[in-house]
């Protein structure tokens, strides 16, 4: 009677919401890792770059879920995040991730990278409508992505068919 007692009490938990905390970490993670893919299924224009950069603006779980990521991942090139507080320019960023307290700066991030080739990715379906070259959004079935191809061959990006065909627009 104590096996089936048991039994009831994981099938009991696994039915339960998860705590909002490792909902979020989850999130976290899920986020990270998607950034990884676009960086990977993005082509920058020559010189390739000995390392490559991860740029987090507003968001330092992000950074360091990214970070993270980073040490479990095999790559052949060197890569490093950088945790940026404000828009500057940093001329070793080829992506840059602007969190949701960086989210009303993307103007002022417009204005300080010019037209280097940084793929911005936005973490709101405001930033891709502001001009951000991948919009992160949260939908009740999971996270999904909006694509700003015209502003990512603006800055000389080009982005996999392969992430065209999975985004959920493509503007």
């Amino acid at each position: 009677m104590s096996a089936l007692r048991r039994l009831l009490a994981w099938m009991l938990l696994a039915i339960l919401p998860l705590p909002q905390a490792c909902l979020a970490q989850d999130q976290l993670q899920l986020k990270a890792a998607f950034i990884y893919r676009f960086a990977q299924l993005t082509e920058w224009p020559p010189p390739p770059a000995r390392e490559f950069t991860y740029c987090v603006a507003g968001d330092a779980r992000l950074q360091e879920a990214l970070r993270a990521l980073m040490q479990t991942t095999s790559s052949n090139a060197s890569t490093h995040t950088l945790l940026l507080n404000e828009p500057q320019r940093v001329p070793q960023c080829q992506l840059l991730v602007l969190g949701t307290g960086a989210r009303g700066d993307l103007r002022r991030w417009h204005e300080v990278l010019a037209d280097d080739p940084v793929l911005v990715i936005g973490d709101s379906a405001d930033a891709f409508r502001s001009g951000a070259s991948i919009g992160l959004v949260i939908e009740p079935n999971g996270l999904a992505f909006r694509i700003n191809q015209t502003e990512a061959r603006r800055r000389g990006l080009t982005l996999s068919y392969q992430m065209l065909k999975l985004a959920r627009e493509v503007k």
